[in-house]
């Protein structure tokens, strides 16, 4: 989209991703520091974008209990956003003004919001969200929410990789930072692939709080 042009129109969608308990609030299981200060920057954003026609979609992830997932099953992460709970829930404070997709059901890996992965069989499977933007002729995407590094990366390159012209909101993101560098690694990937980053900011960091051995949430 050229520089002039409005960052909203009906062909464009606003994807937040996982501005969850468990990650913007302070007391969830995997919180992002700055991931709730992230809410307001979004709210404006998700405001911006229905006053101008965009289509605004949000995901969330909503495990069951046991999945190879977590660390308890084998897998590499704490327990989080079991489906129904409150660490699921989308943040009080967001602004929600569209259809949520949730993500990991079944126990799959769900980092992107248009894909899951089966973490035995590593099968790749879609989320509705493809579907949904398509039958809606939507040509762009605009990405905000939680973690810079992880979701909100996934999500860019599925974005990218889709064929949707794909920007990510500097301002609206927060990274979990397991190695130092990872926000910053993270979006220059982001950008190496395509994705138009607009605003800036210092990248936040996780909280101390149980750490997996590699991957994310």
């Amino acid at each position: 989209m050229p520089r002039h042009a409005p960052l909203y129109d009906s062909r464009t969608a606003l994807l937040v991703v996982d501005v969850q308990n468990d990650f913007a609030d302070p007391n969830g299981s995997l919180s992002v520091r700055g991931g709730d200060a992230i809410v307001p920057i979004v709210n404006a954003a998700a405001r911006e974008a229905h006053a101008a026609g965009a289509y605004i979609a949000y995901t969330q992830d909503w495990h069951p209990h046991d999945t190879p997932h977590f660390a308890k099953d084998g897998g590499i992460w704490p327990v989080h956003c079991l489906a129904g709970t409150w660490g699921a829930w989308l943040h009080p404070d967001l602004v929600v003004l569209g259809p949520s997709i949730h993500k990991g059901s079944n126990g799959e890996d769900g980092y992107s919001g248009f894909t899951m992965r089966d973490p035995v069989t590593e099968r790749t499977m879609p989320t509705q969200l493809e579907g949904l933007l398509r039958a809606r002729e939507i040509e762009r995407v605009v990405i905000g929410g939680l973690a810079t590094d992880y979701c909100v990366k996934a999500t860019a390159l599925d974005a990218v990789r889709l064929g949707f012209e794909t920007t990510v909101l500097a301002d609206a993101i927060a990274a979990v930072e397991l190695e130092p560098g990872d926000g910053a690694r993270a979006t220059e990937e982001m950008r190496a692939a395509g994705v138009t980053i607009v605003g800036g900011k210092k990248t936040a960091r996780r909280r101390p709080v149980a750490r997996p051995a590699v991957g994310a949430a």
